[in-house]
């Protein structure tokens, strides 16, 4: 899947300046602390990287909160069931936010799969007059206004968006995911765009 950082970049994100080994170093230590079921190291642990976890589902989520909450239960979960395979090799919040990722495609192909979601579209995609959306959706000055545009679109405009071009899924990888075509993708996306395009230009003035 395109977007996803090296060991090495992960390493360097997930301890704030700190060298590669003494970020596994440090997170090697809390895995053994709570294996061995000590509360502190436990509560540690959540306090750590709750953060992280929760600011990137509902990030996905948005403007479902409770399924970002409700996420994140599953993703601690999960980490208290496989910590034991972590492989040490990749900093805890690299692996966690990898627990996390699953559990938001999950829910976007259960959600994209059923059959609401594509119906009423149109038999080509129209061109939105967003080309250059990739460029709107990178600039981190934009990237909030149009996170929270997408919000408010329709679930299924909203989700597929987000899989496009924050996940950065081609068209044909979202087509398997769902089981569509890759033309059925398209002009769902068209249909989302031109939402998001309408959005959009009504914050800029209509030009």
């Amino acid at each position: 899947m395109r977007g996803l950082q090296s060991s090495a970049e992960q390493v360097e994100q997930a301890g704030g300046g700190l060298t590669a080994d003494a970020v596994l170093a440090g997170d090697a230590e809390l895995a053994r602390g709570v294996l061995g079921r000590d509360r502190k190291a436990a509560a540690e642990f959540v306090d750590r990287f709750s953060g992280p976890v929760y600011s990137y589902l509902s990030s996905r989520f948005a403007p479902r909160v409770e399924l970002a909450e409700d996420a994140m239960q599953e993703v601690f979960m999960v980490a208290w069931e496989r910590l034991g395979s972590w492989s040490g090799t990749v900093p805890l919040q690299a692996w966690l936010m990898g627990i996390a990722r699953h559990k938001v495609q999950d829910h976007y192909r259960a959600r994209l799969r059923e059959p609401q979601c594509w119906e009423d579209l149109e038999e080509e995609p129209r061109d939105s007059g967003m080309a250059g959306l990739e460029v709107v959706l990178d600039q981190q000055r934009s990237a909030a206004r149009a996170m929270a545009l997408i919000g408010e679109l329709p679930e299924a405009s909203r989700l597929v968006l987000r899989w496009r071009y924050w996940d950065r899924l081609s068209t044909r990888e979202i087509a398997a995911q769902t089981g569509r075509t890759e033309k059925a993708v398209e002009r769902l996306l068209a249909r989302a765009r031109e939402q998001f395009r309408s959005r959009w230009l009504v914050g800029d003035g209509g030009q």
